[in-house]
């Protein structure tokens, strides 16, 4: 593993990325017609559900972000392949450079254009879950819980069972991600409730941070 990737695997960058995480699936639910950025199967639930009432245009209001969240794993996926071997610049940071893009155009698109902002939104978080899949070497998500909470549980049974310190570790590992989820889906909700669409600029702090963190390694 080279050096750089043991950056993008670092607690700190997950913690922060989380935290962009759950404030922005509260944010889109609150500010943009009560869709999910990140959990998409909600979404297909709810897509489902309006399916069987015969809400076709409805259905199609939740099938566009799940459309855009396929697009932007493809995306990275492109920068990996592209970027994955350069000296000079390594594909996280391009990837999370470019989500910090989108989010800016975010913050400008009025809410009469919900479903653009959603695009945007769902684009980014399937970048992110995409390019950010290893926290200590270990498997994660940080746009969503499931995996984190499966893991986390795993572990803990394996810890009672034998008493490895590594087992204890990996859960104390997840259950402070998820955590950091709960508290940045907490934040988002409060801050969208007061700021409405622009507030998803706060989302670019927690970015920078990830990305300074990062670039740190170049140095």
């Amino acid at each position: 593993m080279s050096k750089e990737r043991h950056i993008a695997e670092n607690f700190k960058v997950g913690a922060l990325l989380s935290l962009v995480g759950g404030y922005l699936d509260t944010y889109t639910y609150i500010s943009r017609d009560g869709v999910f950025a990140n959990a998409q199967t909600g979404n297909m639930v709810l897509m489902g559900l309006r399916l069987t009432e015969g809400e076709f245009a409805a259905a199609v209001h939740y099938l566009i972000p799940v459309l855009s969240f396929v697009v932007g794993v493809l995306l990275v996926e492109l920068i990996k392949s592209r970027f994955n071997d350069d000296p000079k610049i390594h594909w996280h940071q391009l990837t999370l450079t470019a989500e910090m893009l989108i989010l800016l155009v975010v913050g400008f698109i009025p809410d009469d254009h919900n479903n653009i902002a959603n695009v945007l939104v769902s684009l980014t978080c399937a970048m992110q879950v995409e390019g950010f899949r290893r926290l200590n070497g270990n498997a994660y998500a940080t746009t969503m819980c499931t995996g984190n909470l499966r893991s986390g549980s795993e572990s803990l049974f394996n810890y009672f069972k034998t008493k490895d310190v590594s087992e204890r570790s990996k859960f104390i590992l997840y259950f402070s991600i998820i955590l950091i989820f709960i508290t940045g889906a907490a934040l988002g909700a409060v801050l969208t409730r007061l700021i409405g669409t622009k507030a998803v600029f706060i989302c670019l702090a927690g970015q920078l941070g990830a990305l300074l963190i990062l670039r740190s390694n170049n140095k």
